[in-house]
C-alpha cells in the first residue's frame, strides 16, 4: 500500500496510490487537511486499521504531491555513519567530529543519533534553497526512512518490526561547513527546506528493509548505489536503541543513514550548486527528486 499526501483543487488530501502509480484515491471519511497521511497512520496505530479510501480516483498528473507527513509531530530522528563504506569516507573527510583523527576507527560502536526540525520538511519536486549567506558546502544524503506505526517504549529488537508501519525516502541535506564549525549536526541539517521527503509512504509488506537498494544521481551522474545489507546497525537495533528511554509514537520517522558516495567523499568534494537536480530512488518506494537553487 502506498499512501500519498497531495493538494487537489486547493485542499490537502491523503489517499492510496494505485499499483501502477497512475491514480490516487482519497480517504473521504478522514480529515487529512492538516496532517495528511499522518492522520491515517495514527488511526492505524490506535488499532483502527487503515480506513477505506472511498473517494473518486484522480490521475497523479492532476495533483501536487506534498511530503507524505508534511509537518512531523516532532523532530525527525536521524542516524549518522550507519553504512560501513560511508563511515570510512566520512572519517577521511575531516568533518567527522566523532573521531579524533583519520586513523581512528571510523565504525561507531553504538548508533549515533541526531535530528532535523519539522519545519525543514518539503516534498518531492519542491525547491531546496541554498543559503549562500550561511554555507558554501551543501551536500546530499539518500536515506531509507522508517515510519513508526505502533508506538511504544523499551521495544525489543525482536519485536521492533511489529512497530513499523512502513517506509519513505528522505534526503538528509547537509551544510558541511556549518556541521564542521559547530561540531554537531542539528544546525547544518535543519535549515529551511533541508528535509525533502517522499514521494509517499509505502507499507512494510511491500518493502524488505533488510536488503533494499538505494541510489542517487546528481544531474544524471550516479553518486550513490548501495544496499541496506551494508547497514552497521539494522532497523530493529535502531528502534530498540531509540525506544530504550524515549517513547515512540505513530508517525515518528527514523532516517536510517546514508551510503558512500556523498559529495564530501570526493576529492575535491562535489558540493551542490544552484541548478543541480538530485534524484534519489529506493526500490519498492519510488523517486524523490529536487532542484537546488
Amino acid at each position: 500500500m502506498k499512501i500519498a499526501t497531495y493538494t487537489f483543487e486547493g485542499r490537502r488530501h491523503a489517499g492510496i496510490v494505485d499499483a501502477g502509480n497512475r491514480t490516487v484515491t482519497p480517504f473521504e471519511d478522514v480529515d487529512t487537511r492538516v496532517d495528511g497521511a499522518l492522520a491515517i497512520i495514527r488511526l492505524a496505530g490506535n488499532g483502527d486499521g487503515v480506513p477505506i479510501a472511498n473517494g473518486k480516483a484522480i490521475p497523479l498528473d492532476q495533483i501536487k504531491l506534498e511530503a507524505p507527513i508534511p509537518r512531523p509531530a516532532r523532530n525527525v530522528f536521524c542516524v549518522g555513519k550507519n553504512y560501513h563504506d560511508h563511515a570510512r569516507e566520512f572519517a577521511r573527510s575531516g568533518f567527522d567530529s566523532s573521531v579524533s583523527s583519520a586513523d581512528a576507527a571510523p565504525v561507531p560502536s553504538d548508533p549515533i543519533f541526531f535530528s532535523k526540525v519539522p519545519e525543514s520538511v518539503i516534498a518531492t519536486g519542491d525547491i531546496v534553497r541554498i543559503p549562500g549567506d550561511l554555507s558554501v558546502a551543501i551536500d546530499y544524503e539518500t536515506e531509507l526512512t522508517v515510519v513508526i506505526g505502533k508506538g511504544g517504549r523499551q521495544i525489543s529488537a525482536a519485536s521492533a518490526l511489529d512497530h513499523v508501519w512502513g517506509y519513505t525516502i528522505i534526503n538528509d541535506v547537509t551544510a558541511r561547513d556549518i556541521q564542521g564549525r559547530h561540531k554537531q549536526w542539528l544546525l547544518g541539517k535543519s535549515l529551511d527546506t533541508f528535509c525533502p521527503m517522499g514521494p509517499w509512504l509505502v507499507s512494510k509488506d511491500e518493502l524488505d528493509g533488510t536488503d533494499t537498494r538505494i541510489r542517487c544521481w546528481v544531474n544524471g551522474e550516479p553518486r550513490q548505489d548501495a544496499r541496506t545489507t551494508d547497514l552497521i546497525f539494522d532497523i530493529p537495533c535502531l528502534i530498540e536503541t531509540l525506544s530504550a528511554g524515549i517513547t515512540l509514537y505513530p508517525g515518528d520517522l527514523i532516517a536510517t543513514g546514508t551510503a558512500a558516495g556523498v559529495g564530501i567523499g570526493f576529492t575535491p568534494p562535489k558540493y551542490l550548486k544552484s541548478g543541480d537536480v538530485v534524484r534519489m530512488e529506493v526500490d519498492g518506494i519510488g523517486v524523490l527528486e529536487n532542484r537546488f537553487v
